[in-house]
């Protein structure tokens, strides 16, 4: 594992979106990096497999994104997020579960009122409609992913700073794709899914 201080950062883009990426014996490769971190897709998704390799440790230490769907599913969305030093998410409650684990950084989660310091390797379920916010205590970004179930925000969703994110979200586009939002029965009905018999 690394910290971003013991790593030369360069930098990396994926049009339009730009990254650090650090040149460390074990950070993933460019490639790699580039396959896992591609462009959101709007559309439902593909019967394959989604793989993020070594999520927990070698996400970028400083995406410079507040927010940035990385994939949306029928049922859930995953969500890289980097909250700033000093910033945070924002009171909120959400309609739909969310389970958000700590990569980097130093905060305090305030869940229903209760107060939780929390770190890297953390895991911090807010079940849909439980009031939350997540403060940045530390010195360096706090960098976390998120599942919602089912979707939160658009699939394209890319917001880089906080005022920009809730901007988008009072002005309707921020809203989750439709197919996200469907029941397993209406689904199957629109053959995006079928179980076994």
């Amino acid at each position: 594992m690394f910290t971003i201080r013991t790593c030369i950062l360069r930098p990396f883009s994926l049009r339009p979106i730009h990254f650090w990426l650090p040149l460390c014996p074990t950070s993933i490769s460019t490639r790699t990096f580039s396959a896992t971190m591609s462009l959101p897709n709007p559309s439902p998704p593909k019967h394959e497999m989604v793989y993020f390799p070594r999520m927990t440790t070698s996400l970028p230490s400083s995406s410079g994104e507040f927010r940035r769907v990385l994939f949306t599913g029928l049922y859930s969305q995953v969500v890289l997020m980097t909250i700033p030093v000093g910033g945070d998410i924002g009171d909120e409650i959400h309609t739909v579960d969310q389970a958000l684990t700590f990569t980097s950084g130093e905060g305090k989660a305030t869940i229903a009122g209760k107060d939780q310091d929390v770190k890297a390797g953390d895991l911090v379920v807010v079940p849909a409609g439980t009031q939350h916010q997540f403060v940045n205590t530390g010195p360096t970004p706090l960098i976390l992913y998120t599942i919602y179930s089912p979707a939160e925000h658009a699939p394209t969703s890319v917001h880089h700073t906080k005022e920009q994110g809730d901007k988008a979200e009072a002005e309707g586009k921020d809203e989750p794709a439709e197919w996200s939002q469907r029941s397993k029965t209406e689904n199957e009905k629109a053959g995006l899914v079928k179980g076994e018999d």
